[in-house]
């Protein structure tokens, strides 16, 4: 095992991690981005630049920009509501 894959393997498992222990969605959402950018670079490495184009184009792009679509859209319904009693 190459030294590059090595510390990819580690940045990946860090990654992972990372999304787990965030606290906050907005920063998971994040976590999760850099996640799917580690493991397109893993891809590439392991000479498989179809999956890492795939991973790139989902994990990195699509599937976070969804999350941050719908935080913000769950955001917007917080406006404070009338009573209706009155």
């Amino acid at each position: 095992m190459t030294l590059l894959i090595a510390m990819l393997l580690l940045l990946t498992a860090l990654a992972g991690t990372g999304v787990v222990l965030s606290r906050t969605p907005r920063r998971q959402v994040m976590a999760m981005g850099i996640n799917g950018l580690i493991l397109s670079l893993l891809f590439m490495a392991l000479q498989a630049p179809d999956v890492a184009l795939s991973e790139l184009a989902v994990g990195t792009a699509a599937l976070p920009l969804l999350f941050v679509v719908v935080l913000a859209s769950m955001r917007m319904d917080r406006t404070p509501r009338q009573d209706e009693d009155a």
